[in-house]
């Protein structure tokens, strides 16, 4: 595997801005936005879940917006579909064996958030009174959701749940160690000039997205 490991702390910062100056992470460049509404939430959420479960990106994101478009982009929504609907649209997208388990699971976790949280994350976030550690132990309450799915998630709205930041998952921080811009989030985060800002968010976004490409020729030296 050839490096490309930049060397100075200059030349860190350099490849930084142009990472973040060319993309704005990773939900965003797939056609998800990335606000702090219901909807966009949840679907952060889905799309969680479905890229926990494959190191294919198209795999994830194609049925993701699939979902969506056909009208569950709300827990209600999704809730009040039924299962085999949700397996058949996620066949159509590139979902295999796993489609009846993910549709069920996708449902179950909609039913638990209009149950528990009347369909909106936020109320789960003022429920956790803002704490990091408890936001993270609620979502691991919902069906289908694990600690990789929490980091996931988190890493794509830590822009708006700032007290969460600095979150990087293991895509985003094997694309950092192999072009050397550091071994944490927290690393990541003094380039990006702090913890709390999009400009993080994106980094580390585009960071995943480049490892799950596999995208790393494209990157100017």
């Amino acid at each position: 595997m050839a490096t490309t490991a930049t060397t100075s702390v200059e030349d860190r910062k350099r490849l930084v801005r142009r990472l973040v100056g060319s993309s704005r992470g990773f939900a965003e460049e797939y056609g998800f936005q990335v606000t702090n509404n219901p909807a966009s939430l949840f679907q952060m959420l889905c799309l969680a879940i479905l890229l926990r479960r494959t190191d294919d990106v198209r795999r994830a994101v194609d049925p993701a917006l699939a979902l969506r478009d056909a009208g569950w982009e709300s827990p209600a929504r999704m809730a009040r579909s039924r299962p085999e609907a949700r397996a058949a649209v996620l066949r159509e997208h590139g979902r295999g064996a796993d489609a009846d388990r993910v549709a069920r699971t996708l449902g179950e976790m909609a039913e638990a958030l209009v149950a528990g949280y009347q369909g909106d994350l936020r109320r789960l976030r003022a429920a956790a009174k803002h704490v990091p550690a408890r936001e993270r132990a609620l979502l691991a309450e919902l069906p289908g959701v694990d600690a990789g799915v929490v980091e996931l998630f988190l890493r794509e709205v830590q822009a708006l749940w700032a007290e969460t930041a600095p979150v990087a998952d293991r895509r985003a921080l094997a694309a950092a160690r192999r072009l050397g811009l550091g071994r944490s989030a927290a690393d990541l985060a003094n380039l990006a000039g702090g913890g709390e800002s999009e400009k993080l968010a994106w980094l580390v976004g585009t960071l995943a997205r480049i490892d799950l490409e596999d995208s790393y020729h494209e990157i100017a030296r």
